[in-house]
């Protein structure tokens, strides 16, 4: 059984260790204080969830970034990113909630700089925390999950994640085309969508 790391244990990152955990998916949950600071969301995710550093939660077979945009940064010399898969749910706000502006760059684009050879796809940043822990399938239809990334391999693992999970994933495409859809400026920014 594969493990999950989610780096960042706010109301996101618990939000989709639920979901983890229901399919009992293992999930290693970390945030920047350190683990034993985590024994109230532990009590809260049940079975199934470990707190470890940020360090141990970068070391799992997928890593998930449920941290804020602007600290990703301090992840770089974490570990050797290359060839791991990463799930970017972060959005670019900046402290005090300023949305940054990036040009002609994408907020995944520059994760990718900052996780150099990370395989990084960028998923369920649209939807508030109580959408992603709450039932994915609402009457005959499922809540959609947008998909961007570049690595295809990484992007179908993530795919049939999502699948299992029961959210109904949407594939948008490249990180260069497809996340500008989802990033907070984007279209689909806080959109919630159900696929019939």
């Amino acid at each position: 059984m594969k493990t999950i790391g989610i780096i960042g244990a706010g109301h996101i990152g618990q939000a989709i260790a639920l979901q983890l955990l229901k399919i009992n998916v293992p999930v290693l949950i970390s945030n920047s204080r350190g683990p034993e600071t985590l024994q109230p969301v532990l009590s809260k995710l049940g079975n199934g969830a470990k707190a470890v550093s940020a360090k141990e939660a970068a070391e799992a077979d997928m890593v998930i970034l449920a941290l804020p945009w602007w600290k990703v940064n301090s992840l770089s010399g974490l570990i050797d990113w290359s060839g791991k898969v990463v799930i970017d749910i972060t959005n670019e706000f900046l402290p005090g909630g300023k949305i940054a502006d990036l040009g002609d760059k994408t907020s995944t684009g520059i994760v990718l700089e900052q996780l150099h050879g990370a395989r990084i796809v960028k998923a369920f940043n649209t939807l508030f925390a109580a959408r992603i822990a709450a039932d994915p399938v609402i009457g005959e239809g499922r809540r959609v999950v947008f998909v961007a990334g570049d690595d295809e391999g990484a992007k179908t693992e993530i795919v049939e994640l999502i699948n299992t999970i029961g959210f109904a994933p949407v594939d948008l495409g490249t990180l260069a085309s497809g996340s500008k859809f989802i990033e907070a400026k984007g279209v689909f920014s806080g959109a919630h969508l159900i696929k019939l």
